[in-house]
């Protein structure tokens, strides 16, 4: 862990990057050029900040510094589905998934490094808590999978990091990686506010869903926030005694303040709800669970996500039949739900949160 006092440039507003630099360039365009580098360049370091003055670049390096997120391992499955390790200026790790589909790419970033939720199914919840991530940090995952999407589309010989942006690139982009995004929220809406600007990566906020276990308080912090932003809430069961199973932050905030703050949501901000389950053999994928799911699914206006289940090796779940998943598919949309099902991805790799990280933090 670094003892570096100066400020990350990153988490400065235009004018406190204005004061910093009054004393020793007082041009009125220099924090518009930087704040362009920084934003629209997406650059990770002074000396790539090709039209600011060699002096006023070395200032820069004095007073202030970057922490980024640099990708150091990928892993790519057979359904072309890429994995991606990215380190951070304290030798963390975190992971990004580029998912395509299509004509569709789509990035899963991470919000945290490790979870503190422990959530019973989840790689990343096993490895533990370290902190959050900077605005910076996420912003450069994102900036990294879009050029990534990029060059899948257009190959070319030449280096990612040595490619500019690409916008819009990226189809789409979902916080369902490493971390609960609710327990970093003012992070996660400040990047998402950057990859959202026309004087950034300009990409709609209705391409942008950001996905939680469901804090009741943070809901509603959001919702009088009235994002633009898409929100999903994984749920994985309907009732609480099964819930407290696999999502122990459950035990404390039941489905019934989760409910309200849902309703909550959705007067503010009139916003259909995406749920999110994900479908476990033998334990939340029978008949009476797609019942307890209808029912959970009457208060709110809401589409469905039955997601396949990629195993983790630390857990006993397994994923479901595809013949269960079709019958628990045709009870919901009999009852006018709509059903939409996520196929696993990258089964051929470390594909789950937080395996990736897990296996290089053994390795080093």
């Amino acid at each position: 862990m670094t003892n570096d006092i100066r400020p990350d440039i990153r988490t400065l507003s235009r004018e406190e990057i204005r004061q910093g630099l009054a004393q020793h360039d007082d041009k009125k365009f220099r924090v518009r050029q930087i704040y362009e580098w920084l934003w629209m360049n997406a650059c990770i370091s002074f000396d790539e900040m090709t039209n600011i003055p060699s002096p006023t670049r070395e200032f820069l390096k004095t007073n202030f510094t970057f922490y980024t997120a640099i990708a150091e391992a990928e892993q790519k499955s057979k359904d072309g589905t890429i994995k991606v390790g990215f380190r951070l200026y304290d030798r963390s790790l975190i992971e990004g998934v580029l998912i395509p589909s299509e004509d569709r790419y789509t990035a899963c970033i991470s919000s945290q490094v490790g979870c503190i939720l422990g959530c019973k199914f989840c790689a990343t919840g096993n490895g533990g808590f370290t902190r959050n991530l900077t605005v910076g940090e996420i912003f450069d995952q994102v900036v990294y999978l879009s050029k990534l999407a990029g060059y899948i589309r257009k190959p070319s010989d030449v280096n990612l990091n040595q490619l500019s942006v690409i916008r819009h690139s990226l189809s789409n982009i979902v916080f369902m990686g490493m971390g609960e995004p609710f327990l970093n929220y003012n992070q996660v809406k400040k990047s998402i506010e950057k990859i959202t600007s026309g004087e950034s990566l300009g990409m709609s906020p209705q391409r942008i869903t950001v996905s939680s276990i469901g804090i009741p308080k943070m809901i509603r912090t959001m919702a009088d926030d009235n994002p633009k932003y898409l929100f999903a809430i994984s749920l994985h069961a309907a009732n609480d005694e099964k819930r407290n199973q696999i999502i122990p932050f459950n035990l404390n905030h039941p489905l019934s303040e989760i409910i309200s703050a849902l309703k909550y949501y959705h007067l503010k901000t009139k916003k259909r709800i995406t749920i999110e389950y994900i479908l476990f053999a033998g334990f939340n994928d029978s008949l009476a669970d797609a019942h307890e799911l209808a029912l959970f699914c009457r208060n709110f206006p809401v589409k469905i996500n039955l997601i396949e289940y990629n195993p983790v090796k630390e857990t006993d779940f397994i994923g479901s039949d595809p013949s269960v998943t079709r019958a628990f598919v045709n009870f919901l949309e009999k009852r006018n739900l709509v059903v939409n099902v996520r196929k696993s991805r990258g089964k051929d790799i470390d594909a789950a949160c937080g395996q990736l990280t897990t296996n290089l933090l053994k390795s080093n």
